[in-house]
């Protein structure tokens, strides 16, 4: 399985991507709301994130990136404290993020979808 299917099938299952501009740009960005959602479920499964980028009115804002917080991707505690300053910032904004899922997952959940076909 590629990393954009899983997080499609995983992650980003029945939430709203309120990118509009499909034709020049494929970044999926979520309302405030669905990206909590979004960092739940990355938690619960040990996805990383290197980086958010909120936009308001289609304008990015500031990134804030693991590095940043001298944090690995995977620690909860880097993005959930940028999501809350970010938040804090400016509230209503909508959120995109980088994600790093690692081959080991990515081939768990091949061997899951193969045992479902047979």
């Amino acid at each position: 399985m590629e990393k954009t299917e899983f997080l499609e099938k995983n992650i980003f299952l029945n939430l709203k991507n309120l990118n509009n501009e499909i034709d020049t740009d494929s970044t999926l960005y979520f309302s405030e709301s669905d990206f909590e959602i979004i960092l739940e479920r990355i938690e619960k499964l040990g996805i990383g994130i290197h980086g958010i980028t909120p936009r308001l009115e289609g304008e990015s804002l500031d990134v804030k990136l693991n590095e940043d917080y001298r944090k690995k991707a995977t620690d909860p505690k880097w993005y959930k404290k940028a999501f809350s300053e970010f938040k804090k910032q400016q509230p209503n904004l909508q959120y995109s993020a980088t994600y790093k899922v690692s081959d080991k997952l990515l081939n768990r959940q091949n061997i899951i979808g193969n045992k479902e076909l047979s």
